[in-house]
């Protein structure tokens, strides 16, 4: 039979939980009404029957009155509501006008809002993982008024950043590092005896990630108190519902056992969130708490989830969107005695209290400047395709003629093409979660059965695959074929997500044979050479953006074609070509760009302003950087003076293949022939657009021909930002 407290046993419970027992239903949630004085959403069609509208408040005097987080100690809990109705908005209405991660920041809105009123931030630490979500905590922390910068150059950055608030502890742009980040700040802060808490929010598709099991495993071991907030809102993928192995349910065996936990638990109203909290208690009180309420002793007797049996105590689900309980639970969870650590599991919805976020397949995860009141994108529109989109149609086109080519990602089906390979052949694309390790691993098992797999993941984030890279692959010359997309500068996402070391790092190791396209059809044909190799690793990597365009690379890239090809080629293994040859005259003063990638076009133009000054040049595309060209390097020290590199990463990659090669050969011992590579400078290029950080790195092609005209002795004012000068010095 049903418990019902009565008052006496009501109040004992409320002394011993610091509750107040509510009669609210579990599994049962209604969103509130709008708060007084604000007007709710609307959605009506205009007469001539355009979209629906939807507006928010006219205006934000709660927000107006929080500047940072110690002003919403002072509202009531009535206000609190008000003012995650009017933070919503105000999200909404700062990324409409820049672009960048909505749907997460929508999703977690209250929680922010709770988070911040309960706890002591930046005393206590609140880390965000992978901070895809952390708009809204960047317009409660003081930045309110800087959002209209957000992802552009000098602005704020899209994700968490130790230099630009006091409010991030910690950096983050690459996901399952917020467990471990907290623990580490936790035993540091205990063993300086430095009072207060770290609490770590990490998603249910971040939680996938190895890292976060490490952490888990290593926080219940050491037994510091700190409180992981699992935020649940079954968007392990990108975009969740792609065609998989699996169907279109969110991967991983995770996601399928927090869905049965909320089914087999419903939301936690506080009367029973009051008795689950009573294990945190020392065991004397547990034993009053349970004759205050016999129910106490079924909660105790049932078996322990997976967080349990790593040593966390587990609070939950409850429901994200619902102020009324997070607050308690989190003055609770934050006032208990004892050291162990506290996973409480929180259920939200990604894109929450914005229709067009709420109905679209990936919520508006990522989502160009867009109008609020239609949820309408503002995409540009190319007419040529982009990089991502050229190699769906490439692995397609192999896939209907080899039945063993498989593909493989890390929950990013939709940015590397593979939501569109799936759709074609779910049974051949399998998408392993945040696991590159595993991602890595699992191609080279699946090319020792004689299969050819497609491992495709973000130059980024292959870094965290290297030991598999070497170990699992490459020593055993295993023929995975690895399709790095985002190479290169990747634009508003920032230096977490630049494409900048994978020439460098997967350069050095062997058996690896590395190839970058310089345009759209290169890309298919480099496509179709990886699927012929079958007694290596192979690696294609490509930029973020669209190509550049059939008629472009007719007139200026070599090529000739009358239609965009079906199907690439396959190319000779380690040649290059040369795509522009200079007239036959002395070798003094003569220049040679030898452009590795994209990089081509801006050689091309570089060359084309350097023979308008009476300059010699002659353009080749090396196409592999593993192995070399070495006769094509070798013509080209004997008939130029000067040989410029050109390509997009960072020191140690091509450039340095090419001067190593050289030196070897003996080419520059007679210093007839001038070198100079031209990479990433070594440093961090911050947010901003690609255009505005290829000019800062010093890879336009206006620096190439500065690059040039001072090598022949020319001057140029071609450059004219501190930057690029400093640059310019750098490379002389």
């Amino acid at each position: 039979m049903a418990f019902v407290p009565t008052p006496v046993c009501a109040s004992l419970t409320s002394r011993f939980y610091g509750v107040a027992l509510t009669t609210t239903r579990p599994g049962t949630y209604s969103a509130p009404p709008a708060p007084r004085g604000h007007p709710a959403p609307t959605a009506a069609l205009d007469p001539d029957n355009t979209p629906p509208k939807y507006r928010g408040p006219r205006s934000t005097p709660l927000l107006d009155s929080v500047p940072f987080p110690e002003d919403l100690k002072r509202l009531s809990f009535p206000d609190l509501k008000k003012l995650a109705y009017e933070l919503r908005w105000e999200t909404l209405r700062a990324v409409s006008a820049t672009g960048g991660h909505l749907g997460a920041s929508l999703g977690v809105i209250e929680l922010t809002v709770a988070l911040h009123y309960v706890f002591n931030t930046p005393h206590d630490r609140l880390i965000w993982d992978v901070s895809h979500q952390a708009y809204p905590h960047k317009i409660l922390t003081g930045r309110r008024h800087k959002m209209s910068t957000l992802r552009k150059s000098g602005g704020l950055s899209g994700f968490t950043k130790r230099t630009e608030s006091p409010y991030d502890p910690f950096g983050a742009g690459h996901s399952s590092t917020s467990i471990s980040a907290g623990l580490g700040m936790q035993v540091a802060r205990d063993m300086a005896g430095i009072p207060g808490i770290s609490v770590a929010v990490i998603g249910d598709g971040a939680i996938t990630g190895g890292q976060a099991y490490e952490a888990l495993n290593n926080a219940g071991y050491l037994k510091n108190r700190m409180i992981v907030i699992l935020n649940d809102n079954d968007q392990v993928s990108l975009p969740t519902g792609t065609k998989t192995v699996a169907g279109v349910r969110p991967s991983g065996a995770l996601s399928d056992y927090t869905s049965r936990l909320m089914s087999s638990r419903p939301f936690q109203d506080m009367r029973g969130m009051a008795k689950s909290f009573s294990k945190l208690f020392p065991e004397e009180i547990q034993d009053v708490a349970a004759q205050v309420d016999e129910y106490t002793r079924g909660i105790m007797a049932q078996g322990g989830t997976l967080f349990e049996e790593l040593g966390f105590y587990y609070v939950g689900p409850i429901d994200g969107h619902k102020l009324d309980t997070l607050v308690p639970v989190l003055e609770n969870v934050r006032d208990m005695p004892g050291n162990k650590p506290v996973l409480i599991h929180v259920k939200t919805e990604k894109g929450k209290g914005y229709p067009p976020a709420e109905g679209s397949l990936d919520k508006y995860h990522g989502v160009a400047r867009f109008d609020v009141g239609t949820g309408k994108q503002h995409k540009s529109v190319s007419q040529t395709p982009s990089y991502t989109s050229v190699f769906a149609k490439a692995l397609i086109a192999a896939a209907e003629h080899d039945r063993k080519v498989v593909a493989i990602t890390a929950a990013m089906p939709g940015g590397t093409g593979l939501n569109i390979f799936g759709e074609r052949f779910p049974k051949r694309c399998h998408d392993v979660g945040i696991a590159e390790q595993h991602a890595v691993t699992m191609a080279g098992g699946m090319a020792c059965e004689g299969y050819k797999p497609f491992c495709c993941i973000y130059s980024t984030f292959l870094q965290r695959g290297y030991d598999q890279l070497i170990h699992d692959v490459s020593i055993q010359k295993l023929p995975v074929r690895f399709i790095l997309d985002r190479a290169g500068l990747v634009g508003n996402d920032g230096p977490t997500h630049h494409g900048s070391f994978d020439l460098a790092y997967i350069g050095c190791i062997p058996n690896m044979i590395i190839m970058a396209p310089s345009d759209e059809c290169e890309l298919q044909n480099m496509v179709a050479t990886s699927l012929a190799i079958n007694d290596s690793p192979s690696v294609v990597r490509y930029p973020r953006g669209v190509g550049v365009g059939l008629d472009v690379i007719n007139q200026k890239l070599g090529g000739k074609y009358d239609v965009m090809p079906e199907r690439g080629h396959t190319l000779a293994i380690g040649k290059g070509r040369i795509i522009r040859k200079k007239a036959p005259s002395p070798k003094e003063g003569s220049v040679a760009i030898l452009s590795l990638g994209t990089r081509l076009l801006e050689s091309v133009k570089a060359a084309e302003a350097l023979e308008a000054s009476a300059i010699p040049v002659t353009v080749a595309d090396a196409r592999f950087m593993k192995p070399l060209d070495r006769n094509l390097i070798r013509k080209l020290a004997n008939d130029h003076e000067i040989i410029i590199t050109v390509e997009e990463g960072s020191i140690g990659g091509f450039g340095d293949h090419v001067l190593h090669f050289a030196v070897l050969e003996g080419m520059l011992d007679d210093g007839k022939v001038k070198f100079r590579p031209m990479v990433l400078p070594d440093r961090y290029i911050d947010h901003g657009s690609q255009g505005e950080q290829y000019e800062e790195a010093g890879l336009s092609a206006s620096h190439i021909e500065a690059t040039a005209m001072r090598l022949v002795g020319r001057s140029t004012t071609v450059l004219t930002s501190e930057r690029a000068l400093d640059l310019n010095q750098m490379q002389k």
